[in-house]
């Protein structure tokens, strides 16, 4: 299948549920100041779109890349679906570099949640306060309290399907939907941790278990980090962007953002993006940079001007540092029976044992972890690179495929201030300078990582896995750069997501988290934009916007 890239809809949006068809959609002139323009249509931007729209503001939200169909744009096919990552130039360096593109990041509108793998988790609630409860990182400006009803939100909004009774956590409203029923690679892990007397549960997924309007169920194609054809994943793009354009929003796909301009009196007045073969600019009251932890800074970075030499947001000079990832050392066997780990969603069960467990560990941080179900291709791949298995012997080990199961954390790294993005010398086909990633782990990263292989081993092995080997190699989610706090002097945003220096330029993505916990930030960052728009709402009624 080839895969030609969409025009720009100018003013069409896409009807994600049909092929071909199309919604109309509001347009805003550039001339004429919106409430609010936010770049980026992702779990952040999409999220505080729809709210800010239905609370009556007008918005305008510019996505770098098109804007999907699914039942059109997806297929059952590894190679192309890779069109869905953001793999342009960037340069990574440190001791421990990062891969970036498909692990991490997401291009067109509903941003990574096109490929993510639907588990939406909360964090545990002393994670906002890991200073002062747990020792390390930093104290969130908020509490797990003042978040948890628009964790509820959007829980509801995605409809996620999760079990009656999550044995983590306070106590909770039920999932909007029904468990999945666990395929047999989650059940490896279920059969192991129960051994080993470790809780575990049927992760909650943001893919349907039961038909929503036109959403069928899920039905297991197993294509969810490539893309969902059948639209039963809820992602960003199926969720808060059908309500934001039913709300009057406008959705500006293959639009890139370029530089955030200020007035005389240092306030953002707008950006200036490409599209369509020219440069333009939209006005704006607002600015909401939702790009994540890499093009947020870049482009707070490429705004760089005489009042402010060092970058938007920037007076404390934390803008780009304090880069988090998720490490992903995996843990993987052989079983005798049939395991077929591509069946179903790629994760289906989890424990957050080391979540919630405190004693026992030689390291600070938490980790979870989840069984898999890697698809073909990307198992070679795996296979390939971390056992340096080619030809006939990757040939060989590629037949035990159907009898493979394995784990992989979602590994807590600690926030620290090398780790950073900056702008590199290089340009990009719009002329505008790239971002280099630095990154290493600490000390402490490599002993939780090290905890968290032997841990996976020892449950492999109670499930009955044998030949069981480890890589180090992966990562996965991408946090921090710009984190919010209670002091402009150590911190880029306060806790609403709102610059400390320009008060009219907002935050709202994960770059904006002090710690990453362990586990996946897709919910988190939904539930933050939430309250961010109730926020604003009385901030504007208070006179204060």
């Amino acid at each position: 299948m080839s895969f030609e890239r969409p025009r720009a809809t100018n003013g069409r949006a896409p009807d994600p549920f049909t092929i071909g068809g199309w919604t109309p959609m509001r347009e805003y002139a550039e001339g004429e100041p919106v409430d609010f323009l936010i770049v980026g249509a992702g779990a952040g931007g999409a999220t505080l779109a729809c709210k800010l729209a239905e609370k009556g503001f007008s918005v305008v939200v510019l996505e770098a890349g098109p804007f999907w169909r699914p039942l059109e744009d997806f297929a059952s096919d590894e190679l192309t679906q890779e069109v869905v990552y953001w793999i342009d130039d960037r340069i990574t360096a440190g001791d421990d570099p990062i891969e970036l593109g498909g692990n991490n990041s997401g291009r067109g509108v509903g941003g990574s949640t096109i490929h993510f793998s639907m588990i939406s988790l909360r964090f545990r609630p002393e994670w906002f306060k890991s200073r002062s409860k747990l020792g390390y990182g930093f104290d969130w400006p908020l509490s797990y309290e003042e978040l948890a009803p628009y964790y509820e939100e959007a829980e509801d909004a995605l409809k996620v399907s999760g079990p009656v009774n999550y044995p983590w956590g306070p106590p909770r409203r039920r999932y909007p939907y029904r468990p999945h029923p666990v395929n047999a690679a989650g059940l490896v892990l279920a059969r192991g941790a129960e051994r080993l007397g470790v809780k575990w549960a049927p992760i909650p997924l943001a893919t349907v278990s039961a038909p929503r309007g036109k959403s069928p169920p899920c039905v297991y194609r197993g294509f969810c980090n490539y893309g969902c054809s059948t639209n039963a994943k809820q992602s960003a793009l199926i969720t808060w962007i059908p309500r934001a354009l039913h709300a009057g929003a406008e959705i500006r796909d293959l639009a890139m953002a370029g530089r955030i301009e200020t007035d005389p009196k240092g306030r953002a007045q707008g950006v200036e993006y490409f599209r369509e073969g020219g440069w333009r600019f939209q006005r704006a009251k607002n600015v909401v940079v939702a790009g994540y932890a890499i093009e947020t800074p870049r482009l707070l970075l490429n705004s760089a001007c005489p009042r402010f030499p060092n970058g938007l947001a920037n007076g404390s000079g934390l803008v780009g540092t304090h880069l988090m990832t998720h490490a992903g050392p995996g843990a993987w066997a052989t079983f005798e029976e049939e395991i077929r780990w591509y069946k179903g969603p790629p994760n289906m069960a989890v424990t957050e044992h080391w979540n919630y467990t405190d004693e026992g560990k030689d390291f600070v941080g938490c980790y979870s972890f989840m069984s898999q179900g890697p698809l073909p291709m990307k198992w070679a791949q795996t296979v390939a690179t971390s056992r340096g298995f080619w030809g006939e012997e990757l040939q060989r080990e590629m037949r035990k495929y159907n009898h493979m199961a394995g784990f992989v954390p979602v590994a807590e790294t600690q926030p620290r201030q090398q780790n950073r993005v900056e702008l590199a010398d290089e340009k990009d086909r719009f002329g505008l300078r790239i971002p280099k990633v630095t990154f290493s782990y600490s000390d402490n990263d490599k002993r939780l990582q090290k905890h968290s292989v032997r841990f996976m081993c020892d449950v492999l092995d109670a499930a009955g896995g044998y030949d069981i080997w480890t890589n180090y190699q992966d990562t996965s989610h991408i946090l921090g750069t710009c984190r919010m706090g209670d002091n402009p002097e150590t911190s880029v945003v306060d806790g609403d997501g709102r610059s400390w220096d320009i008060p009219n330029l907002w935050i709202c993505d994960g770059s904006i988290f002090p710690t990453c916990g362990g586990v996946n930030p897709s919910l988190t960052i939904q539930a933050l934009a939430c309250r961010a728009a109730d926020r604003i709402q009385s901030l504007a009624a208070a006179g204060r916007l």
